[in-house]
């Protein structure tokens, strides 16, 4: 096998994202619902027979040294394997967004490489990899949508039905450690459950609408533009939240909201100039969870 092509790497959102503790070292604890959304980046891969990695832009320009070289990296220097790639990427999430774009994208050439290569590595071996790349990778190196606890690394696998959801970015991007020395920052009550009491069942430890995004407070303070996205929604689907630390905000379209909120993503001139918008569908389960061995 000396390529794969249309490789997708779908975004995330946190249906709710709740800051329980701080960690000794400074590291905020979470607990949060991470499901997988229909807006994806595609990814092709070619093997190399020199070990070379180059990265080729087939959409938004990504940084020199973005998180798919370093994920190829890691995955090289676990191994010792001597194939390199050409990673083609085609970029449609959003950046700054707090949708997961970059560790997507990061999980989908994990799981490529460790095919393309044959190297046969299994899901706790990847995700430990992953894990070193960001908190948000062995998401998406899981099965599907998630309760995730710590520092984003301890994950449980729920089920969660498919939501149709209207997702906006306006243009600004925020620092995420700003977001988190802010006095705005909120904290919840931990919900924490033994694991084994919601795998494989439809169990949410606290039910997404009731929750929130203790991040959201301290974000909309330094950006308008989430304010504003957020008064869309809520205008016409009745409900909104940003995701993750922003700048990304979501609603569940309900069938009398769908025409209000496609308009809206639609339409031409009803955003501001560069926001982005999208009607999505959450995902029950991440497209290339069966590449994965184990």
């Amino acid at each position: 096998m000396r390529a794969l092509y249309d490789l997708p790497a779908p975004a995330k959102l946190n249906l709710y994202l709740h800051v329980v503790g701080r960690r000794a070292d400074g590291y905020h604890l979470l607990e949060s619902l991470f499901v997988p959304i229909d807006w994806a980046d595609t990814l092709h891969l070619s093997r190399r027979d020199d070990g070379a990695l180059h990265r080729h832009d087939l959409g938004e320009p990504l940084p020199d040294d973005d998180l798919c070289l370093r994920a190829a990296r890691a995955l090289q220097a676990a191994t010792g394997c001597r194939w390199g790639a050409d990673i083609h990427i085609d970029k449609q999430v959003p950046s700054g967004a707090g949708m997961g774009g970059g560790s997507s994208d990061a999980a989908t050439v994990l799981i490529g490489l460790n095919r393309l290569w044959d190297l046969g590595l299994d899901r706790p071996q990847l995700m430990a990899l992953g894990l070193r790349l960001g908190a948000d990778v062995p998401f998406f190196l899981g099965t599907g949508p998630a309760w995730v606890s710590g520092i984003g690394e301890r994950l449980h696998p729920v089920s969660q039905p498919s939501l149709r959801l209207a997702v906006l970015k306006p243009t600004d991007s925020l620092p995420t450690a700003a977001i988190f020395r802010s006095p705005l920052l909120q904290f919840s009550e931990s919900q924490a459950i033994v694991a084994g009491s919601f795998a494989n069942t439809c169990f949410n430890p606290l039910g997404w609408i009731e929750g929130r995004n203790d991040l959201q407070a301290s974000a909309q303070a330094q950006s308008p533009q989430i304010e504003e996205a957020l008064r869309l929604l809520q205008r016409s689907c009745g409900n909104s939240r940003m995701t993750g630390s922003g700048s990304a905000v979501f609603a569940e379209v309900a069938d009398d909201a769908l025409s209000a909120a496609t308009s809206l993503v639609q339409s031409p001139g009803a955003l501001p100039s560069g926001w982005k918008g999208r009607i999505c569908r959450s995902l029950e389960s991440l497209p290339l969870a069966d590449w994965i061995p184990g």
